[in-house]
C-alpha cells in the first residue's frame, strides 16, 4: 500500500510561500488600521467643531480659551471672557458630558473648596474625544496643575492631543483672584481664534470660516507620550485636559511664515510646543471655523499655514486640493 505525504524540501516550499504572503499582508493590515484610525481622528475633530458651532449658536461667540494654564474650568462662571477653563471645558455640554461640565456647581464664584474638590475629579476624568488614537489610549498620564481653582495636583490626570489655533499666538495673565481675572483687560495677540479671555463672534472672521483654522492635532515628542518613570512631559503636554489658554498645551500657533511653525509629524526625541502636527503620516487634522474636517500636508506652504491660522488679516488662504 503506498502512502501519500509531502516531501521535506515540499514542506520548506511551502513554508517559505506562507511567509512570502503574510510578508506581503501584515502592512496592508497595518495599513488599513491606521486608515481607520485617521478617520475616527477626524471623527473627534468632527464632534469638536460641532460643538463649537453649538457654542456660537447658543451663545454668540465661539468657546473662549479661558483665562491661563492656572485656571481650571467653573460651572458657575458661565460661557464666554467670564470662563476660566480651556474651549474644552466649555464644549463639554455640547458633547453630551453636561454632568462632567456641572461638577462643582453651587452659585458661589468664588475659589471655594468646592470648586477645587470638583476640578481636582475633573482632572482625572479622561474624555475619549480629546486623544488621537494613533497616539495613546484616553486613559490619565502624568501631568501638573498649580492650582488655583483647583487643589495643587502632579499626578496622573487627563491629557489632550488637540489644540485650538491661536494666529501668531498670545501671551496670558498673572492674576490669580476671580476678581481680578473678570477685570483683567488682555491686549496681546488676537490674530487667531483662541487667545487670553477671548469670545470671538462669527462677525470677526472676516477671512472666512472656511479659510481659517478653529482646532487641530498638536505636535508631540513621540517619546514622551507616556511620562512617568523618569520620563518627563513633553512640551505642551504637561496640563490637563482642562486648564485654561497657555502658550502650548490647549493651544498651537502657526506663525508669520515662520517654518519654525509648520506642522510635523510627531518624532522621538524633536521637544517642541508650538506647532500643529500629529502621530499620522502625510498629514495632520484640522476643523475649520465653517466645521469642515481637512487634512492638512505637512508640506504646507508656510505663508499659507500662517494665513489660515489667522481669522481677519486680508491674506485669505485656501487648503491646497
Amino acid at each position: 500500500m503506498r502512502r501519500s505525504g509531502f516531501t521535506l524540501v515540499e514542506l520548506l516550499v511551502v513554508i517559505a510561500i506562507i511567509g512570502m504572503l503574510v510578508g506581503l499582508l501584515l502592512p496592508a493590515v497595518q495599513q488599513a488600521r491606521e486608515a481607520a484610525r485617521v478617520m475616527q481622528c477626524n471623527n473627534h475633530l468632527k464632534q469638536m467643531g460641532l460643538a463649537a458651532m453649538n457654542h456660537e449658536a447658543g451663545h454668540r461667540s465661539f468657546p473662549s480659551s479661558g483665562w491661563c494654564y492656572k485656571y481650571e474650568g467653573d460651572p458657575d462662571m458661565g460661557f464666554g471672557a467670564t470662563q476660566p477653563g480651556a474651549w474644552t471645558y466649555s464644549i463639554l455640554p455640547f458633547i453630551e458630558q453636561t454632568a462632567l461640565w456641572n461638577l462643582g456647581a453651587n452659585g458661589d464664584r468664588t475659589i471655594d473648596n468646592t470648586i477645587k474638590e470638583a476640578n481636582l475629579e475633573r482632572i482625572k476624568t479622561p474624555v475619549s474625544i480629546f486623544y488621537c488614537p494613533s497616539r495613546r489610549a484616553p486613559m490619565l498620564y502624568l501631568g501638573t496643575t498649580p492650582g488655583t481653582n483647583c487643589t495643587a495636583y502632579t499626578g496622573e490626570m487627563a491629557k489632550l492631543d488637540y489644540a485650538a489655533s491661536g494666529g501668531d499666538g498670545w501671551s496670558w495673565m498673572e492674576e490669580t483672584t476671580y476678581d481680578g481675572g473678570l477685570n483683567y483687560k488682555y491686549s496681546g495677540g488676537k490674530t487667531g481664534m483662541f487667545f487670553c479671555k477671548s469670545a470671538v463672534t462669527m462677525g470677526e472672521i472676516r477671512d472666512g470660516t472656511s479659510n481659517t483654522y478653529l482646532y487641530g492635532e498638536k505636535y508631540l515628542d513621540s517619546s514622551k507620550y507616556t511620562p512617568g518613570g523618569g520620563i518627563s512631559c513633553g512640551q505642551g503636554d504637561d496640563r490637563s485636559t482642562w486648564s485654561g489658554v497657555e502658550s502650548n498645551d490647549a493651544g498651537r500657533n502657526t506663525g508669520s511664515s515662520n517654518s519654525a511653525n509648520l506642522p510635523r509629524q510627531d518624532r522621538s526625541g524633536l521637544d517642541i510646543g508650538e506647532p500643529f502636527g500629529s502621530a499620522h503620516a502625510g498629514s495632520f487634522g484640522v476643523v475649520m471655523c465653517d466645521g469642515s474636517v481637512q487634512r492638512v500636508s505637512y508640506s504646507v506652504d508656510a505663508e499659507t499655514h500662517a494665513n489660515l491660522g489667522k481669522k481677519a488679516d486680508n491674506n485669505a488662504a485656501t487648503l491646497p486640493q
